[in-house]
């Protein structure tokens, strides 16, 4: 099986507005003055005008859960995501745009994702026949996630319509939430097989679309935008266990999250992996256990997987084993901390 994630450079969750820059016209259609329920959530609408502005993920998550509740619009993170696209990812959606295939174009998407947005990442999987592309946050705190996951796979959809054409269909649209009581928005949009309750955000197509050329491919043009996002890697420097940090989100929820496979990806030994992580003053199992965690939480907010499902999904060997994990993360145990969470 084939795998590959994207990384975040140095600093706070941050992400380029782009990625919600429709959410004032959806207000707007949902009967809602934009300027004051984004006032209300800390934002001014100028914010939004310009698709390169930043703001932080835990920012982002409080605004759209904030906007849920103003609104009760259930499906409002899928409205987002469904005005998104290549072109709300800046230079590294032009870098896709003009990708030689369908391969090419994801690697670069799943390579540089994080020069869009920092604290989520995107994965492609290729199992055999089947490719999987998916989307997940790992930086802690964020509210909203189930909402943003709905957006990140409306996104994605659009994204590989583009690159594919508009008949293109996925095998199955898979979502990290529970199932919503209205279903029609997201059977409109997706038009194909829904699954939620699912452990990841995440597209499942044929791999066979990977090999299809893309009509925009410009090598001359893709040379010069990799030329410049480049020269972004090196301004945006390196956190090394920043980029653990993202792919333990990935590695964590395949069974492949050993230091001896995360540290191959590196094109390290597992020493190196952590001395490298201890000069950055942390270990490799700290930072398991955080990723284990966030993944949990997520999961027992957003859906309705039980306890032994989830357990499973982080590879405990029984459900005990993940309940004494998670009461000595929480100080408490999953089914007492899934009772605490208010619904949106």
């Amino acid at each position: 099986m084939g795998q590959q994630s994207s990384g975040q450079p140095s600093g706070d969750a941050t992400l380029r507005i782009g990625t919600i820059s429709a959410l004032p016209a959806i207000l707007r259609s949902l009967g809602a003055d934009p300027a004051e329920v984004l006032a209300e959530a800390g934002f001014a609408l100028e914010q939004f005008e310009d698709p390169d502005n930043l703001v932080s993920l835990v920012a982002r998550g409080r605004l759209i859960a904030h906007c849920v509740a103003r609104t009760g619009c259930q499906h409002l993170g899928l409205l987002v995501g469904q005005r998104g696209g290549l072109h709300s990812l800046g230079l590294v959606g032009l870098l896709v745009k003009y990708s030689p295939d369908v391969q090419a174009a994801l690697h670069s998407l799943v390579s540089y994702f994080h020069l869009h947005a920092r604290g989520v990442m995107t994965t492609l999987v290729v199992d055999e026949d089947v490719a999987m592309l998916s989307y997940g946050i790992y930086a802690p705190d964020v509210l909203a996630t189930d909402q943003i996951g709905d957006g990140a796979v409306a996104m994605l959809l659009n994204i590989m319509r583009t690159l594919c054409g508009p008949d293109w269909r996925p095998i199955e649209a898979r979502f990290a939430r529970r199932k919503p009581e209205d279903v029609r928005p997201f059977r409109r949009f997706c038009r194909a097989p829904l699954r939620f309750d699912a452990e990841q955000n995440a597209l499942v197509f044929s791999a066979d679309w990977l090999e299809r050329r893309l009509p925009a491919a410009d090598p001359e043009l893709q040379r010069l935008l990799q030329k410049q996002i480049d020269a972004l890697e090196v301004k945006h420097g390196d956190d090394f266990p920043a980029h653990v940090r993202s792919v333990l989100r990935a590695t964590l929820m395949t069974d492949h999250a050993s230091a001896d496979q995360v540290a191959a990806l590196f094109s390290m030994r597992s020493r190196t992996l952590s001395r490298r992580l201890h000069a950055s003053g942390t270990s490799f199992q700290e930072l398991v256990d955080e990723g284990r965690f966030e993944i949990a939480r997520q999961l027992l907010a957003n859906t309705a997987l039980d306890v032994r499902q989830i357990a499973a999904s982080l590879d405990y060997a029984d459900a005990s084993a993940f309940t004494r994990a998670f009461r000595r993360w929480s100080g408490t145990t999953p089914a007492v901390w899934r009772a605490q969470q208010s619904p949106l």
